[in-house]
């Protein structure tokens, strides 16, 4: 007789992942507002994470690892859904409505009989609940567990011993499936905070497109300190797995939702605003020392989980398994066909007249990155006059504001249709190459290759229906919008 699997088969139907034999436990742990490299384990030395170094090193560290869209709930519906971005209707937006039109994986996990919940920060900011959500799509929260946290910018959230309350309440016998959402580094921050704990500014990396100051260098320390409070957690997390001996039935994927919240890099079509850190670990299953350079994207989270747990991925998602790189035992480039990546960005914040977004669409390969603004003339960070809102108030920000010289227009300034940049030897994104006569075959392949992708993947705003991505209602405080605004000259 048959195997139901073997039967599948026979039907020409895709089969379902062979269920291991003891279903792997998986821990999701997501900062938010952490830039890629802004760890030990990448070399940085002005940021400690020893607990995040060693998931990196009994496990893999991924190098490219990129969101499709550098904001917070945009990428958190990415993540759950499985699909890039374009693909997400009304959550393309940050601050919008989560659609209901698609699977999330906690829910496909728990039906597949995992134990699931989150703590701190799921998908959000924005309006779940409208759309028949009794709970956030990214599980049940545990949040009971407070403390006084060492500075006022870090939540007071006892993340965990929430994550200790989850593990003590769970069926010995159902593997368990965790969301543990940091919401540090996000702003704002105590300023000296960083210094008080005794770290150095010197020591900080600034990159090209901020100005090398004292000022700038204290902001980051203040920033590299909520990370590190990010790291302590993680390590109490894996103490306690240790404890209950399942560390290395635990599958841990350790990563961010975009960069850092400075000036030029959240909320921006740049290296640094979508390219994020990410470590994983799952004992035995994937080894230990693994250093990875194929391109992952975000929406490859959930199909990954779900191939870990042997369920099926759901039909609604886009991404693509990662698994065999996992399990491949290699370094370097594993699969030659993780080579690419594609970004995006619609409305973010409120700021200029009629909400109206900043579409950009943006390309990414080993040595390139192409990127198309689709309103060149508006203000890519939101209009002066509004306070510049698709950038967090820092202070940073307001140094910039005040300069008015190459670092404020690298941050607020109005940009060009078509940038390039030949992001392998300038990460930083400081040369914009688009007009150099002899790249023009080299740009116009990238665009060809970014728009048939995107055109192939049902983008509106490639298939002659961008116009609804103005019907998208804003689901925030309207403070910084440009009607309020308007009314508050007329007082």
């Amino acid at each position: 007789m048959l195997s139901r699997r073997n039967f599948l088969h026979a039907l020409g139907m895709a089969a379902l992942p062979a269920q291991p034999a003891k279903r792997p436990n998986i821990l999701f742990v997501i900062a938010d507002d952490w830039g890629h490299g802004h760890a030990g384990a990448y070399g940085a030395k002005w940021v400690k994470t020893p607990n995040f170094d060693r998931v990196a090193r009994e496990g893999a560290l991924f190098h490219n690892c990129f969101t499709s869209n550098p904001k917070c709930s945009p990428c958190r519906a990415t993540i759950l859904t499985g699909r890039n971005s374009w693909q997400l209707k009304e959550a393309i937006n940050h601050m919008s409505i989560f659609p209901n039109d698609f699977a999330v994986y906690p829910d496909v996990l728990e039906k597949a009989g995992y134990f699931i919940g989150l703590t701190g920060k799921g998908w959000g900011p924005g309006d779940f609940q409208s759309m028949g959500y009794k709970r956030n799509p990214a599980g049940p929260a545990y949040v009971k567990h407070r403390l006084k946290p060492p500075t006022n910018g870090i939540a007071p959230l006892d993340y965990a011993r929430n994550f200790d309350d989850f593990m003590d309440s769970r069926p010995k016998d159902k593997p368990f499936c965790f969301w543990m959402g940091f919401q540090e580094p996000h702003r704002k921050y105590e300023d000296g905070s960083g210094a008080r704990a005794g770290k150095i500014a010197a020591d900080v990396t600034v990159p090209k497109y901020l100005p090398d100051t004292e000022l700038v260098r204290n902001d980051m320390i203040d920033y590299a300190l909520e990370v590190e409070w990010i790291d302590q957690h993680l390590g109490k997390m894996l103490a306690k797995l240790e404890a209950a001996g399942e560390l290395d039935n635990t599958f841990i994927l350790v990563t961010s939702d975009h960069g850092m919240p400075f000036p030029r890099v959240k909320g921006q079509i740049y290296e640094h605003g979508f390219h994020i850190p990410l470590a994983i670990r799952w004992g035995k299953n994937i080894g230990a020392g693994r250093s990875i350079d194929d391109f992952i994207n975000t929406r490859d989270f959930a199909p990954t989980m779900l191939e870990v747990a042997g369920v099926a991925k759901a039909p609604t998602m886009t991404g693509k398994s990662f698994v065999d790189v996992l399990k491949s035992g290699k370094s370097g480039q594993v699969d030659a066909t993780r080579n690419v990546m594609i970004v995006c960005k619609e409305r973010h914040d409120l700021g200029r007249p009629n909400d109206a977004g900043y579409p950009v669409r943006a390309i990414r390969t080993k040595e390139w990155l192409y990127v198309r603004n689709y309103t060149p003339d508006a203000w890519p960070a939101g209009n002066p006059e509004t306070g510049y809102r698709n950038v967090d108030d820092s202070p940073t920000k307001t140094a910039l504001i005040s300069s008015f010289d190459e670092h404020y227009r690298m941050a607020f300034g109005k940009r060009p249709a078509e940038e390039l940049y030949h992001v392998s030897e300038d990460p930083d994104c400081i040369k914009n190459m688009a007009n150099d006569a002899t790249l023009a075959i080299t740009m116009r392949n990238l665009r060809d290759q970014m728009e048939k992708t995107l055109r192939e993947e049902g983008d509106p705003r490639m298939n002659g229906n961008a116009a609804f991505f103005d019907t998208i209602q804003y689901k925030g405080a309207r403070k910084h919008s440009y009607d309020e605004w308007l009314k508050n000259q007329k007082k």
